[in-house]
């Protein structure tokens, strides 16, 4: 199979990003400034000859989804795989609130231990495998051709990891602003590869076309 080449994208700021507030899979649209990231990363992805946007269903996601979708042609797909992780108990609360409320959770989140789940949440296990099953699954449609993923901070973590042979409770050392430009290469790994995620890097976190700095994830 033809390699797939991946233009994937993390949503817009939002006001709870400011806040630094859990979004997880609550639905919260861009504010202002992220409706002009958005608009500003689809101007610089004109001409790009994009074949396919898919775009997790959350609104921050799908607003952002929705001006590269007016620059190129192509309608946005929505795909529930692409949802943050779910943070249950911690979802609408800020970063000081969970170290204050859950200080022993609040730990094992900030070391990020793989099989720890907020209450009613996702651990980054279970996280990683849907994120990467779905991931696989759309981009086996498109050989040869240029899918944009427009989603959110912690799917973009995901794939940058698998692309990279980063371990799950790895400290992260890598950007994921909002409405940064991510490349990636995929190939369908073979039948004996079997924890291979057919990812490889070729761009990471490519901010020129905002004229100002980005809120990082580790810290919205």
């Amino acid at each position: 199979m033809q390699a797939t080449r991946v233009i994937a994208i993390r949503h817009g700021e939002t006001a709870w990003n400011v806040a630094t507030r859990i979004q997880g899979q609550l639905d919260v649209p861009l504010n202002a400034n992220g409706l002009w990231q958005a608009q500003r990363m689809a101007a610089s992805l004109v001409g790009e000859g994009i074949d396919c946007i898919y775009a997790s269903d959350l609104l921050r996601a799908y607003e952002t989804a929705q001006t590269l979708s007016a620059v190129s042609q192509c309608s946005v797909q929505t795909d529930e795989g692409l949802r943050e992780r779910e943070f249950g108990i911690f979802q609408g609360k800020t970063f000081a609130e969970i170290d204050s409320l859950w200080p022993e959770q609040a730990r094992r989140w900030r070391q990020r231990d793989p099989e720890f789940a907020p209450e009613g949440g996702e651990s980054l296990i279970v996280f990683r495998d849907r994120v990467l099953n779905t991931v696989q699954r759309l981009l086996r449609q498109h050989p040869d051709q240029q899918v944009a993923l427009v989603s959110h901070g912690g799917v973009m973590d995901v794939l940058y990891r698998a692309a990279t042979g980063q371990a799950l409770d790895a400290p992260r050392t890598w950007e994921l602003g909002n409405a940064a430009i991510n490349r990636l290469l995929w190939a369908a790994p073979a039948a004996d590869a079997a924890h291979s995620s057919g990812l490889s890097l070729v761009g990471w976190s490519d901010t020129r076309h905002l004229e100002e700095g980005q809120r990082d994830e580790a810290t919205a």
